[in-house]
């Protein structure tokens, strides 16, 4: 598609959009029905200790993969039921879920994964940063289940750190050092795949390759539930349901400072429930996210209808966010009563994309949030983000619809930050309103958008008005 096309496609979507644009009232209204059509996951009474299929707690030189995984697939052949892990720590490699098992973490277990790649290939099918291919085998995997579950107030500990997983992101400060297997290697042939459209099956990445698992990583997934774990270390994203439907993950808590530690990233996902959660990340806290570029385009599987209540994000680039890998577009997000805390918090909302990802995003409401402090931005809406990206720029996407209510922030330099595209104003409908930001450095800072509206939001005891 040429620029002057998908400008004019753009703009045909700022006039569709706005005619659809929801009001804060309404809003909320399909939010509560919303919620009451997520369907959680039912199990069989049958319980599965894995220690029963032979895994041993406490013994750092036994790995306890195959007793579990043994016993996860025993449980699934019988018509489902519950896998426990009981108190104790089991060392052990990938483990894959199947339908109809619910693998409960229970309180003093500790499932403890290895740092030795060897155990994550062959390579399972996946996403890596939004681009299809088969990779490392994530620490936790399930591919076309249904009904599952991981809960428990155990903890799941990806065990990563900067002696090993952490490195191969390719960044000194995280211990890589010149020459050791890192996504160096693996994350330019990647792009370049994309770029090229290579067939998904030809995308088979290496242990050499160095691109990191995810800590969870749910693809096609239907009915699942994630509650009251503990997750920690992640080599990479930390939880990824990847084109799942009717997703709750409901008082998790996530602290994992590693490159890429994302809490919760829903990617092509659809009616997804994320609550009373925890989220102290080296990334974003939770982002939502819908392919990369042309595969993002090529599935045109967006994200839809998630609602983030009642959490608490410290440390994290971003709160809420909606991005980078967004091709695929994004509707109806509902963010309320969250709690947002950290001098290395950087944004509270936060949308990034750019002319490589087009698509829209559209429908984000969010109230009564309460913000200590963050570093930069209350709301951040960024349509240049990755600009040295090697990428075709022709896909100019669109924001809108964006609404704050009741948010209250003590420290931050901007309030609303929105960087559009120069001569297009592809950002438009966004208001903030009965809100309150002190603290704030310079103000809000507003270019390439259009019918921004503040409504009763003072900034450093001042009323702001447009």
């Amino acid at each position: 598609m040429h620029m002057k096309t998908a400008t004019l496609c753009a703009s045909f979507l700022l006039l569709a959009g706005s005619a659809y644009a929801q009001t804060m009232e309404e809003a909320w209204r399909q939010a509560a029905a919303l919620e009451k059509s997520i369907a959680l996951p039912t199990f069989k009474a049958q319980q599965y200790p894995i220690t029963d299929f032979g895994a041993v707690a406490n013994d750092p030189a036994r790995l306890n993969h195959e007793a579990i995984n043994a016993a996860i697939t025993a449980c699934s052949a019988a018509g489902g039921g519950t896998v426990t892990v009981p108190a104790g720590v089991f060392y052990t490699a990938p483990i894959t879920l199947k339908s109809n098992v619910n693998l409960r973490v229970e309180e003093n277990a500790v499932l403890k994964f290895t740092t030795e790649a060897k155990y994550y290939f062959p390579a399972v099918l996946t996403r890596w940063e939004g681009i299809d291919c088969y990779n490392a085998h994530p620490l936790i995997y399930a591919r076309e289940a249904e009904n599952i579950a991981i809960t428990g107030r155990g903890t799941i500990d990806g065990s990563a750190s900067s002696s090993d997983w952490w490195a191969k992101c390719g960044a000194a400060r995280y211990g890589y050092r010149e020459g050791q297997i890192s996504q160096r290697t693996g994350r330019p042939k990647l792009l370049v795949f994309e770029q090229n459209q290579t067939p998904v099956e030809e995308r088979i990445m290496t242990e050499e390759d160095g691109l990191r698992p995810q800590l969870i990583n749910l693809y096609a997934c239907t009915r699942v539930l994630i509650e009251d774990v503990t997750l920690i270390s992640s080599p990479f994203w930390v939880i990824h349901p990847l084109l799942c439907d009717q997703l709750t993950v409901r008082n998790v808590s996530v602290s994992s400072h590693g490159p890429n530690s994302d809490g919760c990233d829903p990617e092509s996902c659809s009616n997804v429930l994320i609550e009373g959660c925890t989220f102290d990340t080296g990334d974003d806290c939770i982002a939502i996210k819908s392919g990369r570029n042309n595969d993002g385009r090529r599935w045109s599987k967006p994200s839809e209808n998630i609602i983030v209540r009642r959490c608490q994000m410290k440390d994290g680039h971003g709160g809420v966010v909606i991005g980078s890998e967004i091709s695929g577009g994004y509707r109806n997000l509902y963010v309320e009563d969250c709690e947002m805390d950290s001098p290395e918090l950087d944004r509270v909302i936060r949308i990034k994309t750019s002319t490589c990802r087009g698509g829209v995003v559209e429908n984000v409401f969010v109230r009564n949030v309460k913000v200590g402090q963050c570093r930069e931005a209350v709301l951040k809406i960024n349509l240049l983000y990755e600009p040295r990206e090697l990428c075709r720029r022709d896909f100019p996407p669109v924001v809108h619809n964006v609404h704050l209510e009741n948010v209250t922030s003590g420290k931050s330099r901007y309030g609303v930050l929105i960087t559009g595209l120069e001569n297009m104003e592809n950002v438009y409908d966004v208001t903030v309103s009965n809100s309150t930001f002190n603290g704030v450095e310079k103000g809000n800072s507003i270019s390439g958008a259009r019918n921004v509206k503040y409504n009763n939001l003072r900034i450093n005891g001042e009323a702001v008005e447009k």
